[in-house]
């Protein structure tokens, strides 16, 4: 591109590149296509041995996406849209890995990537204005611009619980699935955990199990997602709007009905026939049924009510489905869940709950997990127990800015960043769907597309200026900050200890991370602070010749 005659690339050979990109699932590979296209030299590093990311990890049984797959996919082609056929209405891992092995192959982008190896430090030299890298086979590169593509929930975390280690069977976490798969029949298999992978795994791994026990914490809210084969003629119809859908997406995030209506504004009748029809309808649809459901806890607790009332329906044993029903927190507060024949798997006779509320884990032996005076001998654990969301895959780099600050040091009470994108003092270093940016409340797939067009345009935007560097100013960062906290507090999402607040992690810090703004006011919000000449970022100039 013409805008980049100012930026000669680096010789890669030397292993000096313009931009280093950490991590090869959607992000990495759409930041790679993206500065490949601007004529600049770009590496990308991986710890897997393939692409994927969280789809190359989370392999276990019943894995699955809970966005609609015609949506969960690349709008930054039109031949790719049309060429792909998904085959289910919600991809299953296996499919969605698929998709994304075909984009590397498609676009011969496994060229610029290197398997197998994290990123150990990355540090800024203020002299040469470039970000030094060297990974954990002690290989050392360099490149102007550093781009954190590793994900918002990459860093898995096994349960703190006494005596794990003494466990004599097998270990196995969601997010870090043996590739080639696991065989549980006949086994006494344990599961922790009951979030969204928990729920996805639990009615998967009772179909195989002899006996399985669930130790749930805290109980979750989730819908049915009534997946089914996608038929030929939906897909083609879609496809043929595909732009509008794009268009619409780029505002909203998900295309999901929007109500116009607010839940204490229509009858007692009316909002159950609502609530009846968007259940039967399944998936995520089913929390925009009206709009002030986020925001009045009393308009909220009709639609958990009518989710506890299906809970109980559903559920054969009255005491099972009391422990099942959320009573802590308002539905939507935490990630809600889409589920296949989940509150049915409970009336399965080789399936047991037990309420770690009630009877909390005291010990884990080399049989099996003691809750209280009962014992649970089994042959295999399964942690579904989540992740360090957001921030976790960052802060296992030793990243280095300015005057050697720490990132580690830098977030000691939060993660802190402008519009989720730079953190100050860590020039020409941009983060994808970070804290502090929609994230994990929107499409991952949109959200990254916007913030890989953002950067892409943030670098052209330095090298038409000829700046060498481009960093967030503190006040930009602070002001954004509470602005980030504040949109949250208009909600009812801090009344939930979730993953979104890092309630998950002990001792981290509770801090509120993704911005809970629509995608397009975001979005605007981005577009306008880069016509304004990036205000709120220190740009510094190329060094005039003596």
């Amino acid at each position: 591109m013409s805008d980049f005659q100012s930026l000669k690339p680096i010789n890669a050979a030397a292993g000096a590149y313009d931009v280093i990109i950490i991590g090869a699932g959607f992000a990495g590979l759409h930041m790679l296509h993206r500065v490949r296209a601007m004529g600049l030299t770009a590496r990308v590093f991986e710890a897997a041995d393939d692409v994927g990311g969280v789809w190359h990890w989370n392999r276990y049984p019943g894995a699955r996406c809970d966005v609609e797959s015609l949506q969960y996919s690349y709008s930054f082609s039109s031949e790719l849209e049309q060429e792909w056929v998904w085959t289910e209405k919600y991809a299953a891992q296996p499919e969605i890995l698929r998709y994304i092995k075909h984009v590397a192959e498609r676009f011969d982008l496994r060229r610029d990537i290197t398997f197998n190896t994290r990123v150990a430090t990355a540090t800024f030299d203020e002299g040469t204005a470039r970000w030094q890298l060297v990974t954990d086979t002690h290989n050392s590169v360099s490149g102007r611009f550093c781009v954190m593509a590793s994900g918002s929930l990459s860093a898995t975390r096994l349960p703190d619980i006494p005596g794990l280690e003494n466990f004599s069977g097998e270990i196995y976490h969601t997010g870090a699935w043996p590739h080639e798969g696991v065989d549980f029949g006949g086994k006494r298999v344990g599961v922790i955990g009951t979030g969204s992978s928990g729920i996805q795994a639990i009615p998967a791994l009772a179909k195989q199990a002899e006996k399985l026990v669930v130790f749930q914490r805290t109980a979750n809210f989730s819908i049915p997602g009534w997946n089914e084969a996608l038929k030929p003629e939906v897909q083609q119809q879609w496809k043929s709007e595909y732009h509008e859908h794009r268009s619409r997406a780029r505002q909203v995030g998900t295309l999901y009905e929007f109500s116009d209506k607010a839940a204490l504004q229509v009858t007692d009748e009316q909002r159950t026939h609502e609530y009846q029809r968007r259940w039967d309808k399944g998936g995520v649809n089913f929390v925009h049924a009206f709009n002030d459901l986020m925001v009045d806890k009393n308009a909220n607790d009709t639609i958990a009510d009518f989710v506890r009332g299906k809970i109980r329906r559903t559920v054969e044993d009255p005491t099972v489905a009391d422990m099942l029903c959320p009573i802590d927190h308002p539905l939507g507060t935490k990630r809600i869940c889409v589920d296949t024949g989940y509150y049915e798997t409970y009336n399965r006779p080789n399936v047991k709950l037990v309420d770690l509320k009630q009877t909390p884990i005291t010990a884990v032996s080399a049989t099996g997990v003691h809750c209280g005076a009962s014992e649970y001998p089994l042959d295999a654990l399964v942690c579904a127990t989540g992740y360090d969301a957001l921030t976790g895959a960052l802060l296992n780099i030793d990243i280095r800015g300015r005057n050697g600050l720490s990132l580690v040091d830098k977030w000691a009470a939060g993660p802190r960043t402008y519009l989720g994108l730079m953190t100050a003092g860590f020039p020409n270093m941009f983060i994808i769907t970070g804290a502090g940016s929609p994230s994990v409340l929107v499409n991952m797939v949109v959200g990254i597309e916007q913030h890989v067009e953002w950067i892409g345009d943030c670098i052209s935007y330095l090298a038409q200026r000829e700046l060498t560097s481009i960093e967030a100013g503190e006040e930009a960062e602070q002001h954004w900050v509470e602005h980030v906290n504040a949109a949250a507090n208009k909600t009812l999402f801090p009344l939930a200890n979730s993953w979104f607040l890092g309630a998950n992690i002990p001792g981290k810090p509770r801090v509120f991370m993704p911005y809970v703004a629509k995608i397009g006011v975001y979005r605007k919000e981005c577009t306008d602070i880069a016509e304004d000449d990036y205000r709120g970022f220190i740009l510094t100039p190329v060094p005039a010749l003596d």
